[in-house]
């Protein structure tokens, strides 16, 4: 716990930092998309739209800010606290969400079977384990937590007179999980399941502001889905 406790006594927010508030152009491509019409949510790049938006919000936000390796939390001395608090956060989430998926769900009456019909399911498994989890873990967690996350909780706390109170955290980690959570595609291919990711959002995002080390999060998540995507291909996948 010396190890956890020592990373949560992380620096200040950056509140001299340029275009914080970009992050809010993710968050307002999400709302938008459940203002279309059915016929276009169900167009692929609709569903992506949010995603686009919020990487090319970072792209542009990376080019007028330094050090954007720490403001991310991604700085080299933080991977074995990220590896190892990551790994273990993982193990527990994947467990209890493998027990929800497979048992709870279906106790409600709800069906799990589409599972087996996803995009990540028709992909072969080695590809899947442990390339591409690792891929879209990295690249989710640097846009939702790293970006979204961080720099809302840095324009709040500009907004805030320079002081990052508990109210400016709270709102930063419930709207970030939200619009993870609510993401086109995560709802699209997971239906009622994408509940799941509102807990896990507001997890890893308590996490990165404690210790804002992305390197956990990312491993985590990972670690999560690998546990799940396993469970859920033997016990559902022929």
């Amino acid at each position: 716990m010396m190890a956890l406790e020592s990373a949560s006594h992380a620096p200040p927010p950056q509140t001299g930092e340029w275009g914080a508030a970009f992050a809010l152009l993710p968050i307002v491509a999400t709302i938008d998309f459940y203002a279309l019409p059915a016929s276009l949510q169900e167009h692929t790049i609709a569903q992506f739209t949010p995603q686009i938006v919020g990487y090319l919000a970072l792209a542009l936000w990376s080019t007028r800010n330094r050090d954007i390796v720490s403001l991310l939390g991604l700085e080299h001395i933080k991977v074995w606290n990220g590896l190892r608090w990551g790994l273990l956060t993982g193990l527990l989430l994947g467990c209890l969400n493998t027990f929800v998926i497979l048992s709870v769900y279906p106790h409600l009456g709800y069906d799990n079977r589409f599972l087996e019909t996803t995009p990540h399911a028709r992909l072969p498994f080695l590809i899947m384990m442990p390339w591409f989890i690792c891929g879209i873990a990295l690249f989710v967690e640097v846009n939702f937590r790293g970006f979204i996350l961080g720099r809302l909780f840095v324009w709040g706390t500009q907004l805030s007179d320079r002081t990052p109170t508990p109210l400016v955290k709270i709102i930063a980690i419930g709207t970030s999980a939200g619009t993870f959570a609510f993401d086109p595609f995560m709802v699209n291919t997971f239906q009622h399941l994408h509940w799941i990711a509102l807990w896990d959002g507001l997890i890893w995002g308590m996490i990165w502001l404690r210790t804002q080390n992305l390197y956990t999060t990312i491993v985590a998540h990972a670690i999560e889905v690998m546990v799940m995507y396993g469970a859920i291909r033997i016990a559902l996948i022929p």
